[in-house]
């Protein structure tokens, strides 16, 4: 496997590019050999001509490309195998835990998939972590869509008029885009105040300069994978109740609380946004898989009667496409070269790895992975 097809994004709303010009460039010289759907770099300023240079033959259709290619890389989950031969692979982001009828499509067509989200969390696959590129971009727009929105500045500021206070945000949920979205918001001037249920990141928030909000819930932790580990429903009426004074009390809340393969958490009830203050800003990252926030919608702001804007943060990170492309385009040239294998100067399946191990869902025929196994059987 050496020949790599990139193609364009077709998704409503998708503005990132899987590789840019200067990975392929890379990818080249290792001796891959890429395909590029023409305008697949559009969105982010790279025409054919860029990808061409950088030693990328040009395919006009997503046919063209499919009939050469040993390996397809694109940003958004596939529509399923059609144009796809048996024997390929394909890397993307893909929802394993939601997509059981897909995978079951891959497997019987002989295709081998790649979901990118479930590379695993460890030192050595950091560079290849689609979660942790994606998310710090998205965490940092959700405080400039925050700011944008909000009836007022984030910063103090002392004027002849007299002293404007600084505004008040509360993140919840302090994992990669959390962590971000606490130090762009310190930077704007804001006063900002944390929580997460893993106690061990508490210095984390406390280094950028935020307070961190301890509430006892008993057992909590991280799971095998750094995510947070799913509350009980005790617990989380806990974390409610807790919140609730934090929330009324804020200018801004930033919600990243999700649980891997699961519903996110619902963690602001109505009662709860229903004490904010008008002109407050809500904005649910989890918005996408359940909520964080009682009548958020993945279809658009949601204004309450008390004058608070709940928006939903879903794939903010497209919202700075060239970067997002860049950081994105980066993990996929550090997976292809991780499984470059010089003697055979190729891509190699390696079962031995344990990056490979966690990621590949099909192939050869067959669901590999051990928990999507028991998942499409269930």
């Amino acid at each position: 496997m050496k020949r790599v097809f990139l193609c364009k994004e077709t998704a409503v709303g998708e503005t990132r590019a899987a590789l840019v010009p200067s990975d392929v460039k890379a990818l080249d010289a290792m001796g891959y050999e890429i395909a590029v759907q023409s305008g697949a770099g559009l969105s982010i300023g790279h025409a054919d001509d860029e990808y061409a240079a950088a030693g990328a033959k040009i395919a006009g259709t997503p046919q063209e490309g499919y009939q050469s290619a040993d390996i397809v890389v694109r940003i958004n989950k596939p529509e399923g195998p059609k144009g796809l031969a048996a024997g390929m692979l394909h890397i993307s982001s893909f929802d394993v835990f939601n997509e059981k009828e897909a995978i079951g499509e891959f497997a019987a067509a002989g295709i081998g998939l790649v979901s990118l989200e479930m590379i695993p969390r460890t030192t050595l696959a950091q560079k290849m972590d689609i979660q942790s590129s994606q998310m710090s971009l998205a965490g940092y727009y959700a405080v400039l869509l925050a700011a944008a929105r909000l009836p007022k500045i984030l910063p103090m500021m002392t004027t002849p008029s007299g002293t404007i206070s600084p505004a008040k945000i509360f993140i919840i949920g302090v994992g990669v885009a959390g962590l971000q979205a606490i130090a762009t918001a310190k930077r704007l001037g804001a006063r900002v105040e944390a929580f997460d249920t893993r106690p061990e990141v508490e210095e984390q928030v406390k280094s950028l300069g935020a307070k961190f909000i301890k509430i006892d819930l008993g057992q909590t932790g991280s799971t095998e994978q750094g995510y947070a580990k799913e509350l009980t429903p005790e617990q989380i009426e806990i974390q409610r109740q807790a919140q609730a004074k934090i929330c009324a009390g804020s200018d801004i809340v930033i919600t990243t609380a999700k649980v891997f393969g699961r519903k996110a958490p619902l963690l602001l009830t109505k009662d709860m946004t229903a004490q904010m203050k008008p002109g407050s800003v809500i904005i649910d990252m989890a918005v996408k898989t359940g909520g964080n926030v009682e009548g958020s919608s993945p279809d658009g702001d949601v204004v309450l009667d008390n004058g608070v804007t709940i928006i939903g943060g879903d794939g903010l990170e497209r919202f700075v496409p060239k970067d997002a492309s860049d950081m994105f385009s980066g993990n996929i040239r550090a997976f292809l070269e991780h499984f470059w294998d010089d003697e055979s100067k190729a891509f190699k399946i390696d079962f031995e790895d344990d990056i490979m191990r966690g990621c590949l869902i099909t192939y050869g025929g067959k669901v590999v992975h051990g928990r999507c196994l028991k998942s499409v059987a269930g």
